[in-house]
């Protein structure tokens, strides 16, 4: 007999996430303040990839060649991140770290720069606001930056958030609002009229009414949203067909300590820095706290989050080329998350293409950038049945019109579904 989420409120919720990592708790709470009974389940709430993700809002320094209808749905969550960011505060009582700092692309040498003014010619072929400054000028803005550097992209609007804190504040809002978190681990999903054992067959047969945990209890819900980043695709009980195209993209970051806060005199940096040192791309975002973030390796390497000395030497190397100064900052902590990747580094939103299960999934490195963005439109969705169309272009709909594999089977089902971004 199945048993409700909806804890002390009685009967069973609304809408039960799978998920409490930040887009988890972003749809729960947006969804609970539409007024429907949200439960969330998950091993470690407020875990996940947020917790060693720079938060970088990076809708313009990341702008890729053929991803303008993913850079469209960026710009849109940055645009509406200064609101989600206030009504937040104002729903937890306490700060997220949101700085509207800006973000510095530099070049390293004259390779470089021919590339980067590439980057710089498409941005304006599509109206993005950056300008394009010489290496004595990005100096001036940022004087520990290597004498080296031979140019730069200042884009303005680019920012940043602290996504340790923004977590906190979304399980303290959703706490607020009466959202029901459960810890513990989804293993199936169930479905009325499924067969109780094995994996489902195809998308018709049932509805989904909730889902089981590890420990057998049963956990139901009039709508189920799949949130568990990089693990989505694990969840058994899922038609074959229906399951996400998700995958663990391994990042390992480090944090340093400056000796004095971003953005004070004499800070050690005053706006988030990015570069391409030997072909591979490095961040270094500074917080008001004084910490130092700076990241982050991109390895296919499944569901491993060992942080390798490797990982480690390469990125303060590259860290040096660029900031020479940084190695003699303290280094204060290692860590290695779990982005969800997907075929077209896009996110999955919305209908799954089976009864009563939706999607956020799947957001790749842009997960802390859209959390706004999928929030509003889950929350839409799960209300009127109605996807947004800012959101239609990513449904799980386009990789089955151009047969992209399922990432069904790409990894065993692990002990645990936690939702990650980076």
């Amino acid at each position: 007999m199945g048993v409700s989420a909806a804890g002390s409120s009685g009967g069973s919720p609304d809408v039960l996430v799978v998920g409490g990592g930040l887009v988890g708790l972003a749809v729960a709470w947006r969804a609970a303040a539409r007024g429907l009974r949200v439960g969330v389940v998950d091993p470690a709430p407020g875990g996940g990839a947020a917790r060693v993700a720079a938060g970088m809002l990076a809708a313009v320094t990341e702008v890729k060649y053929g991803e303008e209808a993913l850079l469209a749905l960026n710009l849109e969550s940055q645009r509406r991140y200064p609101g989600f960011v206030a009504e937040l505060v104002e729903a937890a009582g306490e700060d997220v770290g949101y700085r509207e700092c800006g973000t510095l692309a530099v070049a390293l040498d004259a390779d470089d720069r021919a590339e980067l003014r590439e980057v710089y010619a498409h941005q304006r072929r599509l109206g993005l606001p950056v300008s394009w400054l010489t290496g004595r000028e990005a100096r001036r803005l940022e004087p520990m930056l290597a004498a080296s550097v031979r140019g730069a992209l200042l884009a303005e609007g680019d920012h940043q958030v602290d996504g340790r804190r923004l977590c906190a504040a979304l399980l303290t809002a959703c706490g607020r609002l009466g959202v029901d978190v459960v810890r513990g681990s989804a293993r199936r999903l169930l479905r009325a009229g499924g067969s109780p054992g094995g994996r489902a067959g195809g998308a018709a047969g049932g509805r989904v009414v909730g889902v089981r945990l590890d420990d057998g209890t049963e956990l139901t819900a009039g709508q189920v949203v799949l949130a568990a980043g990089s693990h989505s695709a694990l969840l058994e009980g899922v038609p074959e067909e229906v399951l996400p195209p998700v995958r663990p993209v391994k990042g390992q970051v480090l944090r340093l300590r400056m000796p004095s806060g971003a953005g004070a005199p004499g800070a050690f940096l005053g706006r988030t820095v990015r570069a391409v040192v030997r072909g591979v791309h490095l961040y270094l975002v500074p917080r008001l706290n004084g910490e130092l973030v700076v990241g982050a390796t991109e390895e296919e390497m499944g569901y491993d989050t060992t942080v390798t000395a490797g990982g480690v030497y390469e990125l303060l190397r590259d860290a040096h080329e660029l900031v020479p100064g940084i190695t003699e900052l303290p280094l204060v902590e290692t860590s290695a998350g779990l982005r969800p990747g997907s075929p077209d580094n896009a996110p999955v939103l919305g209908p799954s293409g089976l009864d009563g299960l939706a999607l956020a999934t799947g957001h790749g490195r842009n997960g802390v950038l859209l959390t706004p963005v999928t929030a509003d439109c889950l929350a839409e969705y799960l209300v009127s049945g109605r996807l947004p169309e800012v959101a239609a272009p990513f449904t799980a709909r386009r990789f089955r019109r151009s047969g992209a594999p399922s990432a069904a089977g790409a990894a065993p089902a692990g002990p645990a579904l936690r939702e990650v971004v980076a």
